[in-house]
């Protein structure tokens, strides 16, 4: 035990010594955009490294001897820097590296490492710039294709048929995790992600390696910033404002950047159908702190506070459905309120040790609390009228004559108290700088306190209506029920569930020549074992998840890279997957399974002398274990039972692109089928069976007034199976909601555009950038609807489908600063 003891001392603290004769020369690499730039290669002689995503690098060298640092890249000119340190200083050298025409014919050198891993990579400018309801990175992430989202006030997005709870996302390699009880997309305030903090963004739609976590459709891997010298950046709007403010030391071992946000979703949601007193404070406190104490070590603390109020009083709601030749219009009065309260404590520390240059272990450590109260009582009374037609009548447009009345009061008390805890080590090896290992084992302990107390009682035509399996003799309005009365809808539970989860995966990489081509293989696996602890009983699991890559670049005149990737990809469920709709928690319920073939082509070229590229990718999924849902807005109801099995097949396209030069814009067109066989009933559409996508992100400005930038994100889908009743039947209910048409356009003036020609000490010298801007949200006012209400109409002896309708056409005005 003592011998053990000892050597953690030795590993924690080793890196603390001061090596004798040697310093640290660090900084960050920027091209002529600022942007970061990564997999630089920095030399000094025979000592070598490589800058990682954020454009960082770290290098120890002898002190006292003059010598070379040299630094290339296969896409920008070669810099040389002549330095001499001094023994134990840290020197901060930062390099802005330009751009060069290294091409030949028509083969443009690119960053493969990237194109390889079917990694898209976006950046950080893109998303601050590009206008969104919900601006952000799932705002950009909306744009590209085999992405979808019919919901522009949330950040929920499906990928390639999967839900919303198939997606892993990670800032700074910790997993962030969304708040449990959401049913709204006005109610989900602030995305996790502050985009002021950002410097890189990584997004893999499928076929992803080992290394990743255990989700079945996508990856999100962010990188925030670390700050080299003071900054900070302002932003607000009618939507709200953020602020951030870079830090750092005077010896640069000290950085941190830190924001704070508030928003308010008045704006859009006044824009509905429905009038209301709403008065929602979403606000955040975040913050990266990062300390470098020698060439060995660093260490970051990445925390977060999130503070979520929603309090929403409808008043009145008036919606017109139905044809040209016989409109109807509903008409809803209500009393009663909504009070929900989000509060989220997040903080993660991670430390990151560089044994040597080739070996690099890392240790991070995350806690994850959440505190969600959902409480409403909501009365509604509804009528459903006929419209006057006739032209000539003096009360063209106006409700004739009423066809149904009826009310309905929805009730719930949810209280729901979470926390995650993680503890993970990673070790990457580097052989020979052509073979890397990556391995890495994790636990996570969820603990999950939820009381549900939710009923909705239905009176149509002065009839309480039953619960719909309840079977009782009677027919109503004819004849009274015999019987107890029964809500529509009624849900009580209270459940106490821990969980229990080991991880691990070790994955290979290889660079290498087959013949004349260059190719790269990766091959990895994961385990995962988990065990669920409930009232309802106790269940342990295990899983194995292989994974592979293979890429190869031919040597041919056109620069083209083809990929084909897979594996066979496991979902454990998290807590939402082991309850059911009543409720009840099943510790039985097994892990999805999904094999996953990508087969992709990426190629780069040439336009009007600027660099563009086309990449296509063609993909199947074959699903097993499947457990069923249902969607109603972003809220997802699961079966808790493994009696489906699913398949997902498609066509994803994207053109990228400087069609203005300086500027990045594409085009995205999706193509997707996925399909579920529950109990073997046969083969129905899924509630992400969207078939058509297209999307358009585009930058330009005014050649005339070069000061004017435009921005525009144009979004359309086909329209999503749902909008069913409750307790339907999906087999009997195959309806499709309306197509999502939706276009966003920005416009700023940037008063900081001429800067570098501006004399010393004129006061926009002061400024990185100030921009004043005017945003068109849904600029054509196109009525896309997310869910259907369902409202009896005694007089048809049926019901008829109310669309919901998302916001309507709104302007909003934006101030951005950065100093």
């Amino acid at each position: 035990m003592g011998t053990k003891i000892q050597f953690l001392l030795l590993f924690f603290f080793i890196g603390f010594i001061n090596y004798a004769q040697t310093g640290r020369v660090k900084g960050v690499i920027l091209d002529e955009n600022q942007i970061a730039v990564s997999d630089v290669n920095v030399t000094a002689g025979s000592l070598s490294t490589t800058t990682d995503a954020t454009g960082y690098y770290e290098l120890t060298v002898p002190a006292n001897q003059q010598m070379n640092l040299v630094f290339t890249h296969a896409t920008l000119k070669k810099v040389t820097v002549s330095i001499q340190i001094k023994n134990n200083e840290d020197y901060e050298l930062h390099i802005v590296m330009n751009s060069t025409a290294e091409s030949i014919g028509e083969v443009t050198v690119v960053n493969n490492r990237k194109r390889v891993q079917g990694i898209v990579n976006i950046e950080p400018e893109v998303i601050r710039k590009i206008p969104g309801a919900n601006a952000g990175i799932e705002n950009v992430l909306k744009s590209l294709p085999g992405v979808s989202s019919n919901n522009e006030l949330s950040t929920a997005y499906s990928v390639r048929g999967g839900n919303y709870d198939e997606n892993l996302v990670y800032v700074n390699e910790i997993e962030i995790y969304r708040p449990f009880l959401i049913r709204s997309g006005q109610q989900e305030g602030l995305s996790f992600t502050n985009t002021d903090m950002v410097q890189n963004v990584d997004f893999s739609a499928g076929g992803f390696q080992a290394k990743y976590g255990d989700k079945l459709s996508s990856v999100l891997d962010i990188t925030y910033r670390r700050p080299t010298k003071f900054g900070a950046a302002l932003d607000a709007s009618f939507l709200g404002g953020g602020l951030t403010v870079d830090a750092v030391s005077k010896d640069q071992k000290w950085a941190a950047i830190t924001g704070i946000r508030y928003r308010d979703n008045s704006l859009l949601v006044d824009s509905q159908d429905t009038e209301s007193n709403f008065h929602p404070t979403f606000g955040d406190l975040q913050s990266n702190i990062t300390f470098t104490p020698n060439t060995k070590w660093e260490f970051s603390l990445l925390g977060n506070i999130s503070m979520n109020r929603y309090e929403y009083e409808p008043l009145s709601r008036q919606t017109t459905f139905g044809t040209l030749q016989d409109p109807r219009v509903l008409q809803v009065l209500y009393d009663g309120e909504e009070k929900d309260k989000y509060e989220t404590y997040f903080a993660a520390l991670k430390t990151t040790y560089k044994v040597n240059e080739n070996f690099t272990l890392k240790l991070i450590g995350s806690a994850y609390h959440t505190l969600e109260q959902e409480y409403f009582d909501i009365f509604a009374a509804y009528s459903i009228g006929e419209v006057d037609t006739n032209l000539g009548s003096d009360t063209f447009g106006d409700v004739k004559y009423t066809r149904a009345v009826g009310s309905q009061l929805n009730h719930a008390r949810n209280d729901l108290d979470a926390v995650i805890v993680n503890v993970e080590l990673k070790g990457s090896h580097d052989i020979k700088k052509r073979h890397q290992i990556e391995w890495g084992f994790k636990y996570t302990r969820e603990d999950i306190r939820d009381r549900i107390v939710e009923w909705e009682v239905v009176d149509s035509a002065g009839f309480s209506l039953n619960e719909p399996i309840l079977q009782f003799p009677g027919e109503q309005p004819y004849e009274p029920d015999t019987g107890p009365l029964a809500p529509y809808q009624n849900v009580r539970a209270k459940n106490f569930v821990k969980i229990n989860r080991f991880s691990g995966y070790a994955q290979w990489s290889l660079k290498d020549r087959l013949g004349s081509s260059e190719v790269w293989y990766n091959a990895g696996v994961r385990a995962h074992q988990w065990s669920v602890d409930a009232q309802s009983g106790s269940k342990s699991q295990v899983v194995f998840s292989p994974r592979a890559q293979f890429a190869i670049k031919p040597e041919w005149e056109k620069d083209m890279v083809f990929r084909l990737s897979g594996g066979l990809y496991y979902q454990p469920p998290f807590y939402r997957e082991l309850r059911d709709a009543d409720g009840v928690v099943h510790p039985e319920v097994k892990a999805q399974s999904s094999f996953h073939i990508v087969l992709s082509n990426d190629y780069s070229f040439k336009l009007w002398k600027r660099p563009f590229k086309m990449v296509t990718e063609a993909y199947y999924k074959s699903l097993t274990d499947v457990n069923p849902y249902t969607l109603d807005n972003v809220r997802i109801r699961y079966a808790a039972n493994n009696n489906a099995k699913a398949f997902a097949q498609g066509l994803d396209m994207r053109l990228n692109g400087e069609f203005v030069p300086g500027t990045e814009s594409w085009f995205s067109f999706g193509y997707l089928k996925t399909e579920e066989n529950i109990n073997d009933r046969g083969y129905i559409a899924r509630p992400t069976d969207q078939r058509l996508k297209f999307g358009i992100l585009f930058q330009d400005y005014m050649p005339k007034i070069p000061n004017v930038k435009i921005y525009l994100n144009l979004v359309y889908n086909t329209g999503l199976p749902g909008g069913s009743p409750s307790y339907a039947d999906p087999y009997d209910y195959q309806l499709r909601l309306r197509d999502y048409r939706r276009a966003d356009v920005g416009f700023s003036y940037v008063f900081t555009e001429r800067n570098d020609k501006r004399p010393e000490g004129h006061w926009l010298k002061k400024f990185r950038d100030l921009s004043l801007g005017f945003e068109i949200f849904n600029m054509f006012n196109n009525q896309n609807a997310i869910t259907n209400t369902w409202v009896r109409d005694l007089y048809e002896e049926n019901q008829k489908a109310i669309p919901n309708y998302l916001t309507t056409r709104t302007f909003n005005v934006k101030l951005a600063i950065k100093l």
